[in-house]
């Protein structure tokens, strides 16, 4: 080969050989990820879900963290962190050449990658723009992008991004997470043994995460403090007392939480109005309407008195392995929806009663036939007949009506039918005005489950979620308005900007009139009739007990002025309570607690008594009016006849 020709080859060599470094580092550079926006990055935080006063009812998150700002995070962690993870940090470029090097050598005398030689800053790299694969492009590209990061951006920059980003264990990223998970307390207020043990995880929280390994835990800890004495960050004074101070963890992860079926149905309706990824990972805050205290008082009523309703099923050689509870309470002016029991013990069921479930609700219903009886023009002294009843059905089967307990009375006020629950009286007023009328004003009033317009109706045999049955229940108490009952007031970001915001869905259904009479009819439940149970409650109340057949479903639904409450007992099975297992028994003695406990830290309120309504005294049997109190009457509402 002459001269000219050998001259000519290595040119070709030298080009291709160019051709593939530069093709190389094209690959290398031309897909790296931007980081020209590094600075208004905002990482995965938590949504913060809050009761009606505030309170922390939970959080939601798909990467547990609390962003904090570098100068909240004590100089102990920091140099804790810096010292075992990165000594050259504030010196360096992005990249460690001589921990690169050590590294390497390692790697080949135990021929596969042992040793890392990762700066923080390197790490930060990885963590955001790249994956966790191990090879040697991967490599150069996060150099690459660390030397990028070092020119870009300032140390405390960086070193924030990095000490809200560092995975920690136990679901945490970030030290603010991991010192609120492990000690219960803020990031601010660490001792430097508990900084150590924090800067020690980042190497492998799982292996040394205090929570589950605290003897690994406190041996990764001593090491970071020697390494902090060694390059005096800390005296041995210092040293001794942080290196004899034991592990301990917290435990408020592990707390009860009072609202769990509240929570879960506040996250079932952020998943049909918002965009979940949003709300879990945005650092959001939830204010909803529990009032946590009564929420509290709820899981104590429901405790206290379903134990008691066990031993008396056993007694009867029942089986209690399924009695259920649910309650719902509701504010009557906005509809917020102030405590919520889906059940016994989330724990074990997280299927919510009080929302997903559908019962009969007996005679809790038959308000609403009374209701579409008043709005066309009867009074509560109109006259109803409880005599024998029965017709002809069209299988030619013969349905008999009975009472519950099996007496009939004859004639009597719709006041006092209602108030003792009597069967006959109310289906005979159904004939009368006609099912399809009392299902369309309980539809108006808030039942959005299907209705069956038969006679039967009347008795509650349709089935109806609790939630809308005590919802229903809230223009008798509120001036005929009905609401929409919520759980979400407001939400806003995380720098406090507005997101969602309730708007109150408000409808007049019924006069302020028919309300209140409506309202002071259900008051001779708990006064004269089936509710007695109540009458030591001496504030203005009202309510419909409930009990279906064979005692499988036992309801109190009533109200205060202000608060709706419903209360369902049942087995999941639908099998029977019990015998006597009534409504007034087995759910008016829970309702009982609660509305009492409310009532206690409220001022005296009372029904509304609009204009063109007079108090008279009725005599309960024929109706008769007296405008003074004679022996066996009671006062009751009215609309003078001259109106």
């Amino acid at each position: 080969m002459t001269q000219r020709q050998l001259i000519i080859t290595l040119t070709g060599l030298a080009g291709i050989l160019g051709g593939i470094l530069a093709g190389l580092f094209y690959g290398l550079f031309h897909d790296l990820p931007q980081i020209n926006h590094l600075k208004q990055y905002k990482p995965s935080s938590v949504t913060t879900v809050y009761s009606a006063d505030t309170r922390i009812l939970d959080r939601f998150y798909v990467e547990k963290r609390f962003p904090v700002k570098i100068d909240a995070i004590p100089k102990t962690l920091i140099d804790a962190l810096i010292t075992i993870e990165d000594r050259d940090f504030f010196s360096h470029s992005g990249i460690n050449l001589k921990a690169i090097v050590r590294a390497i050598v390692r790697d080949i005398q135990a021929g596969r990658f042992k040793e890392g030689a990762s700066t923080l800053t390197q790490q930060i790299a990885k963590t955001l723009f790249l994956t966790n694969e191990k090879s040697i492009v991967r490599k150069i590209k996060e150099l690459i992008l660390s030397i990028q990061i070092e020119r870009r951006y300032a140390k405390n920059e960086i070193l924030e991004l990095y000490l809200n980003q560092i995975y920690l264990g136990a679901g945490t990223y970030g030290v603010e997470a991991a010192s609120r998970t492990y000690f219960n307390k803020s990031v601010q207020k660490v001792n430097l043994a508990e900084a150590a043990l924090i800067a020690g995880l980042p190497k492998a929280p799982s292996i040394y995460s205090p929570a589950k390994r605290p003897d690994r835990a406190k041996k990764r800890r001593d090491i970071v403090l020697y390494q902090m004495r060694a390059t005096k960050k800390i005296t041995q004074q210092q040293w001794e007392t942080a290196v004899n101070t034991p592990v301990h963890t917290g435990t408020a992860n592990d707390r009860h939480h009072p609202s769990q079926y509240f929570i879960a149905y506040v996250k079932s309706i952020l998943q049909n109005q918002f965009e979940l990824q949003q709300i879990y990972s945005k650092g959001l805050n939830i204010q909803t309407t529990l009032h946590l205290d009564t929420q509290k008082q709820a899981n104590k009523a429901v405790k206290r008195h379903m134990t008691a309703l066990e031993q008396r099923m056993q007694k009867q050689g029942l089986d209690a392995s399924k009695a259920q509870c649910a309650l719902i309470a509701i504010d009557t002016a906005s509809g917020a929806i102030r405590a919520m029991v889906g059940g016994k013990d989330f724990k074990s069921s997280q299927f919510n009663r009080a929302i997903q479930a559908k019962r009969q609700p007996g005679s809790a219903f038959k308000p609403f036939v009374y209701g579409a009886a008043i709005i066309r023009g009867a009074a509560q002294n109109d006259l109803l007949l409880d005599a024998p009843l029965s017709y002809q059905l069209n299988n030619d089967r013969i349905w008999q009506v009975n009472n519950f307990s099996k007496t009939f009375s004859g004639e009597m006020t719709f006041r006092k039918a209602l108030a003792l629950s009597k069967n006959t009286p109310v289906v005979r007023l159904m004939e009368r005005i006609g099912p399809h009328q009392v299902s369309e004003f309980a539809k108006k009033a808030g039942i959005s489950s299907p209705l069956y317009p038969n006679l039967s109706l009347a008795l509650g045999t349709s089935e109806v979620s609790l939630l809308e049955l005590t919802a229903a229940y809230i223009p008798f108490a509120h001036m005929g308005i009905k609401v929409a009952p919520f759980v979400i007031d407001k939400i806003t970001d995380a720098d406090s900007r507005l997101v969602y915001q309730h708007t109150a869905d408000r409808q007049s259904v019924l006069s302020r009139k028919h309300a209140a009479i409506i309202a002071d009819m259900l008051k001779a439940v708990i006064r004269e009739g089936t509710g007695k149970k109540a009458s030591g409650i001496k504030r203005d109340i009202a309510g419909k007990t409930g009990t279906t057949d064979n005692y499988k479903d036992a309801l109190f639904i009533g109200f205060s002025p202000d608060l709706a409450l419903g209360v369902w007992v049942g087995n999941d099975n639908s099998k029977t309570l019990g015998k006597y297992e009534t409504g007034a028994r087995a759910a008016l003695s829970i309702w009982t607690d609660v509305m009492n406990y409310h009532l206690s830290a409220q001022p005296a309120q009372y029904f509304d008594i609009p204009d063109g309504l007079k108090m008279v005294y009725i005599d309960p049997d024929n109706g008769n009016i007296s405008n003074q109190a004679v022996l066996g009457t009671v006062k009751s509402l009215v609309i003078p006849e001259d109106e």
